[in-house]
């Protein structure tokens, strides 16, 4: 009988076979594949989108970049418009989200927009409203509310202002900072205790104190996404930077067909952790909208103002 020990050790017997090699790791993502990947799970919540100059039966839905979760309708008009104007587009919207239920849905609160983009619809929100649409009236206000505007925007400080600041408050309607002068925008800052949003925010007309009293107030300046990545990271930089993370958002791209993949893919690249960017897509708006609900739902006891 051969002794056992004559025998090589398993290991070596092994390697005389051809030892198995341990699997190789699979090559990291690029920030293209990365952006891509995160967008997919995360689609963005676009703070201004403009109903098309002709709905064509044919090319409904709207044209959209693909990584688009919900979106703000603006309800912007001309100056003469007035209320009619802004009523013929919220019916133009709603007939229009009618005609598209297999990709839009009317969304009404947070829960409604986050139950919409489960069911792979994209979420559709009426506003903001011109403040001229309004006509200083605060039951014009409530009227809008109550047809569904989630936002109303805020040009000019008064009297008026100051209380119809604090009616949206109180019956839940954001408050739009786009196109206000920085002075407006202290004195809004001063008042309202729900986040502002800035649907079309242009950040490098914003200066240092500003920035940091919208950060401050938990409000969300949407960027407007351009050609070139690199100059629209440069803003979400300065708004980062200046506002903090939880500032940041997004308008629509110049170009839908391109989508968000680039910009993301190059704020990877200037090392935007992950939760960043989640708030920049929906995160931060979302949460801003939230915020809004809630102060109204602790402010309903408060009487109705004349």
């Amino acid at each position: 009988m051969a002794d056992l020990d004559d025998h090589p050790p398993f290991s070596a017997a092994s390697g005389a076979v051809g030892a198995l090699e341990p699997p190789e790791s699979p090559p990291p993502l690029d920030e293209t594949a990365r952006a891509r990947a995160l967008l997919a799970a995360q689609p963005v919540f676009e703070g201004h989108t403009e109903l098309p100059a002709l709905l064509d039966p044919e090319d409904l839905p709207p044209a959209r970049a693909r990584e688009t979760g919900a979106q703000f309708w603006s309800l912007h008009g001309d100056a003469d418009d007035g209320a009619i104007g802004t009523l013929r587009r919220i019916d133009t919207i709603r007939a229009l989200v009618a005609a598209c239920p297999e990709h839009l849905r009317l969304a009404h609160t947070t829960s409604e927009l986050v139950h919409a983009r489960n069911c792979g619809r994209v979420a559709a929100l009426l506003g903001p409203v011109d403040w001229t649409a309004l006509g200083g009236s605060a039951a014009a206000l409530r009227a809008y509310h109550a047809l569904g505007v989630r936002a109303v925007n805020l040009t000019r400080f008064d009297r008026f202002a100051r209380e119809a600041v604090r009616e949206m408050n109180r019956i839940g309607l954001a408050v739009d900072l786009s196109g206000a002068d920085q002075d407006t925008v202290r004195k809004v800052l001063a008042v309202t205790r729900a986040p502002a949003l800035v649907t079309r925010a242009e950040p490098d007309a914003l200066p240092d104190d500003v920035l940091r009293l919208l950060g401050e107030n938990g409000a969300v300046c949407m960027v407007a996404v351009g050609d070139d990545p690199a100059a629209t990271a440069d803003l979400l930089d300065r708004v980062r930077d200046g506002a903090g993370p939880g500032s940041t958002g997004l308008s629509r791209p110049a170009g839908p067909a391109a989508g968000y993949v680039p910009l993301f893919a190059e704020l990877l690249r200037r090392g935007w952790p992950a939760r960043d960017l989640v708030g920049l897509a929906h995160g931060n708006a979302t949460r801003a909208l939230r915020d809004t609900e809630f102060l109204s739902r602790t402010n309903r006891i408060r009487p109705v103002a004349a």
